[in-house]
């Protein structure tokens, strides 16, 4: 994934030694094209393992979930941070705190778009200390439904998220992984 690489180090910002900002790639303006090719790569990646449904969280997931879905030729789904009116009264919810964002929400999924037959693969834009993953993980787990795995673009392997769910032997596959932001340099593993 140099192709990626590269334009992580052209359009990301290092804010801190933790995190990245990636308005210009990810989460304020996405390229198409580049988003499809994650999809494509994680099509590959997952394409064997029976996936029937994609989900992701609101909202910077949503353009290389669907992308990924679209190249599966299935349903994207995507967790809700905030209820609305029309909002489902018995959604599957969690609590959940969010590293960039600095704040606690919860995360919704109405019942009616996963369950027990459902393969689910989870995609995700970044992951640092993997709260919000392990938030979704517990509705697809209540839903009854089975996680094949979890697409992450940007694994931050310097915290502790990808790790801690490797460990509880959730299938995660990165397309980068960022060792460190030390000094304002992004430094890959």
């Amino acid at each position: 994934m140099e192709w990626l690489k590269e334009r992580i180090i052209k359009e990301g910002v290092v804010l801190s030694e933790q995190v990245l900002k990636l308005d210009a790639l990810l989460t304020h303006q996405v390229d198409p094209a580049l988003i499809m090719e994650m999809g494509r790569e994680f099509a590959a990646r997952f394409k064997e393992s029976g996936v029937t449904k994609v989900v992701t969280l609101e909202s910077s997931g949503i353009s290389v979930a669907f992308a990924a879905a679209f190249e599966l030729g299935v349903p994207m789904v995507f967790a809700r941070r905030k209820k609305t009116l029309l909002a489902d009264p018995d959604a599957l919810c969690e609590r959940v705190p969010s590293f960039t964002k600095g704040i606690v929400t919860d995360i919704m999924v109405s019942r009616q778009f996963i369950g027990e037959h459902d393969k689910v693969l989870f995609i995700d834009d970044i992951i640092a200390n993997g709260d919000a993953a392990r938030g979704l993980i517990k509705i697809i787990d209540r839903a009854g439904a089975e996680l094949i795995g979890l697409g992450v673009v940007i694994e931050k392997s310097f915290q502790a998220g990808a790790r801690t769910l490797r460990e509880q032997n959730v299938h995660v596959e990165s397309l980068v992984t960022i060792s460190s932001l030390e000094d304002g340099k992004i430094s890959f593993s």
